[in-house]
């Protein structure tokens, strides 16, 4: 029942939330805090079984009847992968609780049960094994999310929002399609109507229809991740979202995207991943080079971060669709790592915002001698960015490098390009913005440092992402089991995938 709770609690503090912000502004925000706090440490309870039950991927499942007249279960399973993510995304809800304690002030009770509500339904799409159930919590975060974009945003809010509802909307419609015809010739196959995603593992289908439910379910999960081309609502998404909005969609809501690649697509269509994998990883390194060019050629802090994003991510895909031990490994790292920095870099982007009210760094210049402490943790997570060796990134991304290197040599040669790109948009950031000689800023002679809650978030950050890039065994040891399964569901095409794009 631990793994129901993980949804309840969330779900109801957020209600409560929404009713408290009607006495008092304060006690939405400590309702958060808390609720966040008490859903982490269930979490953590279930850390101990995954170590001592290694021999089998699944930590912890649930299994309810729902609409069994149509075969859809309220089914909940926790391997290593989801515990790993949910443990990162609520962290990074309880980090964007503290960081909006000052920007937020409008309609504060339902901002907070928005930002519960979207860590529900992440939680949710972490811990589905029915597809129809996994389909319902995609769809129940895209909700709370377009509201703490449009409600909350920057100037151009209402048009990112709908822009980012559109996209993931419409991905989500052809999942669905997919998700039937899946489920219908599995009826077909065995009689047996089912959602159920265990069941439906090694469903025989025709290569073809194998293919195109394969492409239903990658579109979807592209859009999120997101990969070029389906990348052009995140760049608006993030300008415009408030910061803590911008940290759930870093360092929560892309991954999804790629939990999805790793639980769905690959397993449920290997003969159709064995096939794609050469154009899958063609777009993730296409996305690398071209995200990383376009976050060089901008003006706008956040919007160089929001390409960077989109850069970083491209790594996943390639590592996904290497499908080897290593590569996987590497995307964990890198899911972990990318939350982590990038969700720090858009915070100091909000704080900086919020003192200099701009994002241009045209604008900027000399910072380090105005506000030292937020210049110094902005070159800390720029450096973690571009892939510094000790720092989680480099973990991810070596990784990712060396398992895709076994699939296809010249693809991994022209992804490590990409290191290169980022440290020239990463150091970029840096020089324009923290050093050189400082612009007048009309709003304030000398902006305020960093405060403290601001410094505890951003102390824990660091600790967080050196650590990760220290020792990242116990991750590797969490994830393991499940990886294995994993990689046993789809190896024997995607085994004949490496050896056939080389």
């Amino acid at each position: 029942m631990i793994l129901l709770w993980l949804l309840l609690v969330p779900a109801a503090g957020g209600v409560l939330a929404w009713i408290a912000g009607a006495r008092h502004p304060d006690w939405p925000r400590w309702i958060a805090l808390f609720v966040l706090a008490i859903d982490f440490i269930l979490a953590l309870t279930l850390i101990g079984p995954a170590v001592a039950s290694g021999h089998t991927s699944w930590i912890a499942s649930l299994d309810l009847p729902w609409i069994p007249q149509l075969g859809i279960s309220f089914e909940l399973g926790l391997d290593g992968l989801s515990l790993v993510l949910i443990l990162l995304a609520i962290a990074l809800g309880f980090v964007s609780v503290v960081i909006s304690w000052t920007e937020i002030t409008d309609r504060v009770g339902l901002f907070h049960a928005n930002l519960l509500w979207a860590t529900t339904g992440v939680i949710g799409v972490f811990l589905a094994l029915d597809l129809f159930l996994f389909f319902f919590f995609w769809e129940l975060m895209l909700v709370p999310m377009y509201f703490l974009i449009a409600l909350w945003g920057h100037e151009r809010r209402f048009y990112a929002a709908i822009k980012f509802f559109i996209f993931t909307q419409g991905s989500g419609l052809i999942m669905l399609v997919a998700i039937l015809v899946l489920v219908f010739v599995h009826q077909h196959a065995t009689g047996h109507l089912t959602f159920d995603y265990l069941a439906l593992l090694g469903t025989k289908m025709s290569p073809s229809t194998a293919f195109w439910l394969m492409l239903g379910f990658f579109i979807a999960f592209a859009v999120k991740l997101p990969a070029v081309p389906f990348h052009t609502w995140l760049p608006d998404a993030h300008t415009e979202a408030p910061t803590a909005g911008s940290v759930l969609l870093a360092g929560i809501l892309l991954k999804t995207g790629a939990y999805g690649l790793i639980r769905f697509v690959v397993p449920l269509f290997p003969d159709a991943a064995h096939a794609f994998a050469p154009v899958a990883m063609a777009l993730g390194v296409i996305g690398i080079l071209y995200a990383a060019l376009m976050a060089f050629g901008q003006n706008d802090m956040k919007r160089l971060v929001a390409y960077s994003s989109v850069s970083h991510m491209g790594f996943v895909l390639l590592g996904v669709f290497a499908w080897n031990t290593l590569a996987l490994q590497g995307v964990v790292v890198q899911m972990l790592a990318h939350g982590i920095s990038t969700g720090a870099l858009f915070i100091l982007v909000g704080a900086l915002q919020e003192r200099i009210h701009t994002r241009d760094m045209r604008l900027m210049g000399g910072l380090w001698g105005a506000v030292p402490r937020l210049s110094a943790f902005g070159m800390v997570f720029a450096i973690a960015s571009l892939g510094l060796p000790g720092l989680g990134n480099f973990i991810g991304e070596f990784l990712i490098l060396l398992g895709s290197f076994r699939v296809s040599v010249p693809l991994t040669v022209i992804a490590a390009g990409g290191l290169v790109a980022g440290a020239a948009y990463a150091l970029l950031l840096v020089q324009r913005a923290f050093h050189g000689k400082a612009s007048p800023h009309p709003d304030a002679a000398k902006p305020i440092d960093l405060t403290a809650p601001h410094l505890a978030v951003m102390a824990v950050l660091v600790i967080a992402i050196i650590g990760l890039g220290l020792y990242p065994q116990p991750i590797f040891d969490q994830v393991a089991p499940g990886l294995a399964v994993l990689q046993h569901n789809g190896a024997p095409s995607v085994g004949a995938a490496a050896q056939g794009s080389q």
